[in-house]
C-alpha cells in the first residue's frame, strides 16, 4: 500500500489539495514534509497518496522530496463524501493514558467526532489553559491514527462538555450509554435509521447513577458489552466495533 501523507493547512506553494487535479503539482511542507522526507524516506518516483482529511484523496507520484519541500504530481482524484450515520464518542477523562488510548483506537475504528466529557468520578480534570492543551492534544493523535488508517476524513474533537452536554444531544441523536448494568444489549439494538450514533463512554469508576438517570431522562438509552466490565480505555472501540458491523461497515 502506497504511503499517505496529510495536507490540512493552507499551501505556501501550489494548490491546495482540495483544488488538485490530475496533472497538477501539490506541495507538502512543515513538519508533514520532513515525516515524508526523513522519516518515511520517499524517493522521486515513488507512488503515494494525499488527502486533506475533508473527504478529498489524491493519488501522485513523488517529484521531489527534501526535508522541507516534498513534490507530489497529481495522477488521480476521487471524492468520498462523509459517512452517515455519523459515529460519536464521548469519552470520559481519565487518568494516565487511557482515554488517549481509546481516542486513538476509535479514529482507527471509524468515529467521525470524540467529545471530551467531565464526569462526576473521573480522577483528570481539564479547565482553563488545561482544557485547551487536552483538546489539542487529543486532536494531534486523532490526526495522526486518522493517517495512518488511511482514512479520507479526520474525526474533529469538541470543546468539553458536562453531562448535561451529552443529555442535550439526545434531542437530535441516539445516544447510547455503555453501562455494565445495563439489560440491553448493544449488538441487540437497531441503529441503521439514526443519523448520528453517540456512544458514552464513563470513567474509571463508571457513570454516577444521577448522570445515568439525567441521561436516561433526556432519551438515552443504556446499553451492555457482554458479561464483563470494560476499562475506559477499550469500551469505546469495542461498542464501535459492534456497531461498524451491524451497520455493514464491516
Amino acid at each position: 500500500m502506497a504511503l499517505h501523507f496529510l495536507v490540512d493547512e493552507p499551501p505556501t506553494d501550489g494548490p491546495a489539495v482540495a483544488d488538485a487535479a490530475p496533472g497538477d503539482e501539490i506541495v507538502i511542507t512543515g513538519a508533514e514534509a520532513h515525516h515524508a522526507a526523513v522519516v518515511r524516506r520517499v524517493r522521486v518516483g515513488e507512488e503515494v497518496t494525499v488527502g486533506d482529511g475533508a473527504g478529498v484523496w489524491l493519488t501522485g507520484v513523488v517529484a521531489a522530496s527534501a526535508p522541507k519541500r516534498v513534490a507530489v504530481t497529481v495522477t488521480g482524484r476521487t471524492v468520498t463524501e462523509a459517512p452517515t450515520p455519523r459515529l460519536v464518542l464521548a469519552q470520559a477523562l481519565a487518568k494516565g493514558d487511557r482515554d488517549e488510548l481509546a481516542v486513538q483506537a476509535a479514529t482507527e475504528l471509524g468515529v467521525d467526532e470524540i467529545v471530551p466529557w467531565q464526569g462526576a468520578r473521573s480522577v483528570s480534570r481539564w479547565s482553563g489553559d488545561k482544557a485547551v492543551k487536552g483538546v489539542a492534544r487529543w486532536q494531534s493523535i486523532v490526526r495522526e491514527a486518522a493517517k495512518q488508517a488511511h482514512r479520507s476524513w479526520v474525526p474533529r474533537v469538541s470543546t468539553p462538555v458536562s453531562v448535561a452536554g451529552l443529555a442535550a444531544r439526545a434531542a437530535h441523536a441516539r445516544v447510547l450509554v455503555l453501562e455494565p448494568t445495563a439489560s440491553v444489549p448493544l449488538s441487540a439494538l437497531s441503529i441503521a435509521d439514526s443519523a448520528e450514533i453517540v456512544l458514552v463512554v464513563g470513567p474509571e469508576g463508571g457513570i454516577a447513577p444521577d448522570e445515568l438517570d439525567a441521561l436516561a431522562a433526556a432519551g438515552a438509552t443504556a446499553v451492555r458489552l457482554g458479561d464483563t466490565v470494560l476499562r475506559t480505555s477499550t469500551a469505546g472501540p469495542a461498542a464501535l466495533a459492534v456497531v461498524n458491523a451491524r451497520l455493514g461497515r464491516w
